[in-house]
């Protein structure tokens, strides 16, 4: 998709989602370059909630004001690297997680800080507490299913139990490389897989391997791991080439 298409396809996207969650956001800019995660080689951001707040006694659209930034540059690279990579569908993923930011700097409370929030859901999981599933979503996204919370990194593969249960072994990529992890036991609702050893920076690296069902529906109800087979794994990736 050019530069052109792009910046069409974005702004309709953003016109087509409702007021509401716009309140308080100036505008969409469209850059064309791209834009290089300062922390991890070979990843790109694809978008941005830039927020100013402003002096008051409260928080709302008329002291926190926001734009959002989009990176056609990143999203070209990355399709580049990815022939299934969809436009359309990044650019609305982008689009929507950039506008949760804002709507969290509105709600101006502690835990719907993104990554602050994020890293208190890690902090509990790792005590065996209880613990948000999909936590790990109000970190940056830096990639189609794939977010940062500061140095870990969580990516997300949906999986049909039929085909789980028939793969050899999980592949990813990572950085325009091409790994592979030892095929788990279970897959349960949702499993964490920590990658301990095989692939380079960030030091934390996690697959988040998600059965295709209802999961997520019950995961915002109840906001708690009750109710959902939820395992966690170790394993150690073994590479396979560069990423076509």
């Amino acid at each position: 998709m050019d530069f052109h298409a792009f910046e069409s396809e974005a702004r309709r996207v953003f016109e087509e989602i409702p007021e509401r969650y716009r309140d308080g956001v100036d505008g969409l800019t469209v850059h064309r370059r791209a834009l290089r995660h300062p922390r991890f080689p070979g990843i790109y951001t694809l978008g941005e909630c830039v927020t100013e707040s402003y002096p008051s006694s409260w928080e709302g659209p008329e002291t926190v004001r926001s734009t959002v930034l989009l990176h056609w540059g990143s999203f070209r690279a990355l399709a580049r690297a990815d022939p299934t990579f969809d436009w359309s569908e990044q650019i609305w993923e982008t689009l929507t997680h950039e506008l949760r930011h804002h709507l969290e700097s509105l709600a101006d409370t502690d835990d719907l800080h993104g990554v602050d929030h994020a890293m208190e859901q890690t902090f509990q999981r790792y005590e065996g507490l209880d613990f948000e599933p999909g936590y790990y979503r109000h970190g940056d996204r830096i990639g189609p299913g794939i977010f940062a919370v500061e140095d870990e990194v969580y990516m997300e593969q949906t999986w049909k139990t039929a085909d789980f249960e028939q793969a050899d072994g999980i592949r990813f990529t990572w950085a325009g490389r091409s790994y592979e992890i030892p095929h788990p036991q279970v897959l349960g609702d949702l499993h964490f897989v920590r990658i301990v050893d095989g692939v380079p920076a960030p030091p934390y690296l996690e697959l988040v391997l998600v059965r295709r069902s209802s999961w997520m529906e019950r995961a915002r109800a109840t906001l708690r791991r009750t109710g959902l087979d939820i395992y966690e794994s170790d394993a150690v990736a073994r590479e396979i080439g560069e990423s076509q």
